[in-house]
């Protein structure tokens, strides 16, 4: 089975993985026949909350992908003096794993994001990879102690692949909590990718994501993420001070 490098930003643990490394790890998982294994994007934000979360920080560090989705994390680690990091985005991994399952004839889940943002990603995709087997959807509004009857149809589809939008960090604690009950190969959060699949949020124009502020954009664009952002000073401020520490 292929191996990744892991190591640690701040504390917490990151991958050293490159699109095509996490793609053919994905795959030798899915070949080894092991279940319920988690693929996890860190960030900034993550990062930051998982360092005061000891229960959800135990849970992502058994994960058995943790992908540098964010740049922020990226640059820290070049300038904490760590292995380099390379940016491996959610939104685009998710897309390889459909082409992946695409090809080996796994089937795939979309669970979560509004019925609009499911619908739209699930059609997206079947135009795409028209050969894509789409085991089944749901969008990620249920009453609460709806949890089980979720769990047993994604059960009853048996995908290969479980792609979880429901936000971080909702999806980590949903995965958490329901995680052992599932009947899957691979589990990716994938945040809001539901909604750049399904046209319902535009992604940012290439040139922004060559400049890295894409962050900067899905701010300008949805204002109501600056308080999940104001993790970004706070996770800045401690990679300077970790980086005087080791001076």
């Amino acid at each position: 089975m292929s191996r990744v490098e892991r190591t640690s930003v701040l504390g917490v643990p990151v991958d050293r993985v490159d699109f095509d490394g996490a793609v053919a790890h994905v795959e030798a998982l899915l070949d080894s026949g092991m279940k319920r294994q988690c693929v996890l994007a860190m960030n900034p934000e993550k990062v930051m909350r998982l360092k005061g979360d000891p229960a959800l920080f135990e849970f992502v560090s058994g994960a058995a992908l943790l992908i540098p989705d964010g740049y922020g994390v990226v640059l820290a680690a070049k300038i904490l003096g760590l292995p380099s990091l390379t940016l491996v985005t959610g939104v685009d991994l998710m897309v390889r794993l459909a082409r992946l399952a695409e090809s080996r004839g796994f089937g795939v889940f979309l669970f979560g994001g509004t019925e609009e943002a499911n619908r739209g990603a699930a059609e997206s995709l079947a135009r795409t990879m028209p050969a894509l087997k789409i085991s089944g959807r749901r969008n990620g509004y249920f009453d609460q102690g709806k949890e089980h009857e979720v769990v047993a149809l994604i059960n009853q589809c048996r995908p290969d692949m479980l792609f979880v939008a429901l936000g971080s960090p909702r999806q980590e604690a949903w995965m958490r909590r329901f995680l052992p009950q599932l009947d899957v190969g691979i589990c990716q959060g994938v945040g809001g990718t539901f909604d750049v699949l399904g046209g319902v949020a535009r992604r940012a124009p290439k040139a922004v994501q060559r400049l890295r502020l894409e962050w900067l954009y899905r701010l300008l664009a949805d204002p109501s993420r600056a308080k999940r952002q104001a993790a970004l000073p706070r996770f800045a401020a401690e990679v300077l001070r970790e980086r005087l520490r080791t001076l």
